[in-house]
């Protein structure tokens, strides 16, 4: 039995700009993850505008909060009011993401954010997002990781689907960050689910 092809998607921060949404759903992209949110008091003035474009098109968007040290409360309830506001937690939408880069983020600020975003939100499914190093040396998810919570690993190795890496929740690898998606001017960071997860999967 041969796998199926696996389901595409982007991710944006507050720097990209799409130009035409209609030619990024044509380019087979599925799912977009965009950056709504940063530590306890910064929100991503293209948010709206991202979200708001990619529904239109069709596609199962979902909000992103860049995580930093401390405060972990108060970050996981200015990303809730933010990606509230954004209609962000509707059903069909793509899970909420922490996106856990900085150091000194570490499992028990993980495992809190999501109880916390959980709770103010009263949604179950969560995405981490992170790098292969921080997978490979500084994060621990099977303290946290439940059937709930799905992997997201940034490693750019020019195989969608194929991480090197495996973790039973592993569901979405971010293999490349490059120019030529349709509708997007510049690199962009392209996404791929890992088999044998579905898109459904990753929904709210």
């Amino acid at each position: 039995m041969t796998e199926p092809e696996a389901e595409l998607g982007i991710s944006l921060s507050h720097r990209e700009r799409v130009t035409d949404w209609q030619a990024v759903r044509g380019a087979q992209a599925k799912f977009v993850s965009v950056t709504i949110s940063e530590n306890v008091n910064w929100s991503s003035s293209a948010a709206e505008r991202s979200l708001a474009g990619a529904q239109e098109a069709g596609l199962h968007v979902g909000g992103r909060h860049y995580a930093r040290p401390g405060a972990v409360h108060d970050q996981a309830d200015h990303f809730v009011r933010t990606a509230s506001k954004l209609g962000a937690f509707s059903p069909g939408s793509l899970a909420p993401a922490l996106e856990v880069a900085a150091p000194s983020v570490d499992d028990r600020f993980i495992k809190l954010w999501i109880k916390h975003v959980r709770q103010a939100a009263r949604i179950e499914r969560v995405l981490i997002y992170a790098d292969y190093d921080c997978w490979q040396q500084r994060l621990h998810p099977d303290r946290w990781a439940d059937s709930e919570v799905v992997l997201w690993l940034i490693r750019h190795n020019g195989i969608p689907g194929r991480a090197g890496w495996f973790h039973a929740r592993l569901g979405i690898h971010q293999h490349a960050c490059a120019p030529g998606v349709p509708g997007i001017s510049g690199p962009v960071e392209q996404n791929a689910v890992v088999y044998p997860f579905t898109l459904g999967d990753l929904l709210l």
